[in-house]
């Protein structure tokens, strides 16, 4: 069977996300493109990436294809948010964050430039962080 399509509205979070890093966004999601499901955001070598929201960290690691240095954090039963490219990444799984609490110095890892390629699952399914993140 195939998989369920990714939502096509924006779908409501009772979270209250924030941007993990400051930096221009480079790298744009675009829904179906499986290259491009979260945002790049440029910055600095070991500039702090911040967890997005409150959560537990499900995984950390690099064995994930094309993310590098990789940080997963679960914030509820549906949503999720993932941070790749890290060059060190500074929690454990099952560690539990708080939002804005610094998880990883940006880096390169598996990329052309320091970054972090930031997504926001609902579902397993990735959506525009652009929906849920505030205007800036």
């Amino acid at each position: 069977t195939a998989p369920a399509p990714a939502p096509v509205g924006p779908v409501k979070s009772n979270i209250a996300w924030r941007w993990p890093a400051d930096g221009a966004i480079v790298g744009r999601y675009v829904a179906g493109d499986a290259t491009k499901q979260g945002v790049d955001i440029a910055g600095t070598s070991g500039q702090a990436v911040k967890a997005t929201a409150n959560g537990v960290v499900v995984y950390s690691g690099a064995g994930l294809v094309g993310y590098g240095e990789l940080i997963i954090i679960k914030h509820s039963d549906q949503w999720l948010s993932a941070y790749g490219h890290n060059r060190k990444r500074l929690v454990n799984e099952g560690q539990s964050v708080k939002a804005g609490e610094q998880i990883a110095e940006m880096g390169r890892t598996g990329a052309n430039r320091d970054m972090v390629h930031f997504e926001i699952r609902y579902n397993g399914k990735p959506v525009d962080p652009q929906q849920y993140l505030p205007a800036r």
